[in-house]
């Protein structure tokens, strides 16, 4: 019961990331241009975890969300990360977005952080981060507060941000849910289980197939929508773009590994369990895309 519905909810957030745009190194573009609201819906994103939470308590689920404390690798991670996001044009979710609308360029981008996983867990050190104890009940008051306050806020805003953050409210509760019967369902989690598995040889840490069949039907859902919208075009790139797309996932794979996971983790699993290490690394990467995409438009230039 719990995975059809997780597998219903993945396919619907697959198609809202893709109808939406949803994409920080976007989001960061138009802050850079004088509009924040789109970086802020996509930060807010989890707000209404404490609805999938409550969910996981009804249901008797162990969807329990850990905490942790930033370290230097939460800021380097997410700064890596950020910079390697706008070189590639797209952060995690936006290159399984462009890629299910057929920029084959982004094979490179994903290939860039499975060798990145595989090379790099090995070699940077193990870290440690300290666990960030909260009471459940304070969890569930301050996600509440936030939540009151952004949707009392979204009262008052024009047609088109009312429809922007409700749309990346329902991702956040949308993410939720799968959380709840997968905890590392995001990509970039999935890749990092495969990846551990295959340096370590050990057959444990193979993700279940529960777990490819969730992230095929968040790839469904993104290109049902951009079939709908007519957004999908088969692209075939160069050696040079493919050289390209795969250093910067190789970059955004080492941010990755540094801070335990892409901007989709840190959004939709770390920043609702109020992980402070999330908070952080969320931060980072924002500042990684803004150098990035300065760098980017002053060689243009």
């Amino acid at each position: 019961m719990l995975f059809a519905l997780s597998l219903v909810s993945i396919f619907i957030l697959g198609y809202l990331a893709q109808t939406s745009g949803l994409c920080m190194v976007r989001g960061v573009k138009e802050l850079i241009s004088g509009s924040p609201m789109f970086i802020l819906a996509i930060v807010f994103s989890g707000s209404l975890a404490w609805l999938t939470m409550g969910l996981s308590v009804l249901l008797g689920e162990g969807g329990a969300t850990q905490a942790f404390y930033p370290n230097v690798y939460s800021f380097l991670g997410g700064l890596l990360f950020g910079l390697g996001a706008a070189a590639n044009s797209g952060c995690g979710v936006s290159t399984v977005s462009r890629l299910a609308r057929g920029e084959l360029m982004m094979v490179a981008t994903i290939l860039g952080w499975v060798v990145s996983w595989v090379l790099f867990v090995p070699v940077i050190p193990t870290v440690e981060f300290a666990a960030f104890n909260i009471h459940l009940n304070q969890h569930y008051a301050a996600l509440i507060i936030v939540s009151l306050i952004v949707l009392i806020s979204v009262l008052f805003m024009s047609a088109d941000a009312k429809k922007l953050w409700l749309t990346m409210l329902g991702i956040g509760v949308l993410g939720g849910v799968v959380f709840v019967y997968e905890q590392h369902w995001t990509p970039s989690g999935l890749l990092k289980a495969m990846s551990w598995s295959i340096w370590y040889e050990d057959n444990s840490h193979w993700p279940t197939s529960e777990r490819f069949i969730l992230i095929a039907m968040l790839l469904l859902g993104m290109f049902v929508a951009a079939r709908v919208t007519g957004s999908f075009k088969l692209k075939m790139p160069t050696a040079v773009l493919m050289v390209k797309h795969l250093l910067a996932g190789i970059l955004m794979g080492v941010g990755a590994v540094m801070a335990q996971g892409g901007n989709d983790t840190q959004l939709l699993v770390s920043m609702p369990a109020l992980s402070p290490h999330g908070f952080t690394a969320v931060a980072s990467i924002v500042l990684g895309i803004y150098v990035g995409v300065k760098v980017i438009c002053m060689n243009k230039s």
